[in-house]
């Protein structure tokens, strides 16, 4: 498909992540653009502000005319949308161009150089690093974040179009649309298994996307997977490696061996090991794209991070809160590590907000290892999403699994009259549900008590 000959493009579930990256690229490009979300957050908000047209209501009715044309219309849509949508149905009956977002980005990217980030943990924040790296070094590159960069408040980054970057998702194996140039594996825990049903046919899918790079690209893997590629790791003997890492007032300072040479001395503010592997990756990509090695070093630097990924929203010497994303067991451990790392002695209290039912079911036993690293859990209903309740399934049933005395199961409504009863000096909120939109409230009332 030809999209030079698309006028109109319409987004059904336009306030997605990775959707509403989409309708900032098209209207960016100077095509009207329209879309449908079942509520209004602060990403719907800012698409409006942009000037794009957003309903709220599953109606054929609340549809613009500039739409009735199909043959210069496309319909974008997301696979979270349920086959019973009545704008979809409309769409798909009447012969309009309707097409997955993942297709879209394919579509997209299939002429440029194309570098993908893929795994099912550190996506969001590889690709924002990436996209950051090369943006800083005058590269002509489109970047499509799956959250807000901190450093341009925006989940699109656009410097140009003959190179883009984008987060090669798993889920519904949209990563197959993609034939990036450069593209790297993160991780290959076992996650989405009401799509992939075991960890195996996961795996598979991994080495299916390796198959899609160019003949002339290279992947880049991190270092213990089973997949061939370029191996980067930390304290390892892989092709990229950071080492001789310590903390100064609060930023990582390390080394970095590449194949050809040694950089020293990069520094890099976001906390966490799993965060340093996912700024290495980011580094080694923009190395062999051809970045020189002394800017990149300096774009690190300046990098600030992602919105809801172990984003600060108070730092004093008495009170911290943090808010991140973390959906999985792994994750959740890696913000333990993190924080553990950064605030070593101090009580933390840890309010989470499952995500699916299928994933809490897969994963309970590692779910409830995980929280019971910290020194309080405060557990809040699971947060459905696209799914249907499971028998036996809930968040008192993890609760009950999670080997800590000091747990407990609570209403959005209760949570800062939790905080307020707590001890603790390190706040987290986690989960990739709507915990999210508690945020400000939680942040304002934390100030106000102090």
């Amino acid at each position: 498909m030809n999209l030079e000959t698309i006028d109109n493009v319409y987004f059904i579930g336009i306030g997605g992540i990775g959707m509403s990256a989409l309708a900032r690229y098209f209207h960016a490009n100077r095509k009207q653009v329209s879309g449908y979300d079942k509520t209004q957050t602060e990403i719907t908000d800012a698409l409006s502000d942009l000037g794009i047209s957003i309903h709220f209501e599953d109606t054929v009715a609340n549809l613009d005319s500039s739409l009735l044309n199909a043959n210069n219309t496309l319909i974008v849509y997301t696979p979270a949308i349920p086959n019973d949508h009545k704008q979809l149905a409309y769409f798909n009956n009447n012969n309009y161009k309707v097409m997955k977002r993942a297709a879209v980005l394919g579509l997209i990217t299939e002429n440029t150089f194309c570098l993908a980030v893929a795994g099912t943990h550190g996506k969001t924040t590889t690709t924002s690093i990436l996209g950051h790296l090369l943006n800083t070094c005058n590269v002509p590159v489109t970047a499509f974040l799956g959250g807000i960069s901190e450093n341009y408040n925006s989940n699109l980054i656009l410097n140009g179009t003959d190179v883009t970057v984008v987060e090669a998702d798993e889920f519904d194996r949209s990563f197959l649309t993609l034939s990036p140039d450069l593209a790297c594996v993160t991780s290959m825990d076992a996650d989405h298994l009401d799509i992939y049903g075991d960890a195996e046919a996961l795996k598979n899918s991994f080495e299916d996307f390796a198959k899609k790079i160019k003949q002339s690209g290279k992947l880049f893997v991190k270092e213990g997977l089973s997949l061939q590629g370029i191996t980067y790791g930390i304290d390892t003997k892989s092709d990229y490696t950071a080492y001789n890492i310590r903390i100064e007032n609060g930023t990582y300072v390390f080394d970095v061996k590449t194949p050809k040479t040694t950089i020293e001395n990069i520094q890099f503010n976001l906390p966490g090991r799993h965060n340093l592997s996912n700024a290495l990756i980011a580094l080694a990509m923009a190395v062999e794209y051809g970045c020189p090695h002394q800017q990149l070093a300096k774009a690190l630097a300046s990098y600030k991070g992602v919105k809801r990924r172990f984003s600060y929203h108070i730092k004093t010497d008495s009170l911290v809160y943090i808010d991140d994303y973390a959906h999985h067991p792994e994750e959740i451990n890696a913000v333990h590590q993190a924080v553990r790392e950064m605030y070593p002695n101090q009580r933390v209290l840890a309010i989470f907000q499952p995500h699916l039912f299928s994933r809490t079911q897969d994963f309970a036993d590692d779910f409830a290892k995980s929280l019971s690293q910290f020194d309080e859990v405060v557990l809040l209903d699971i947060y459905p999403a696209r799914e249907l309740p499971i028998e036996g399934v809930n968040s008192g049933w993890l609760l009950s699994k999670i080997e800590n005395e000091n747990k407990q199961l609570i209403s959005k409504a209760e949570i800062i009259s939790k905080i307020n009863e707590s001890h603790a000096t390190v706040i987290l909120t986690i989960g990739a549900g709507d915990i999210g939109e508690e945020v400000k409230h939680i942040k304002q009332s934390l100030q106000y008590a102090s």
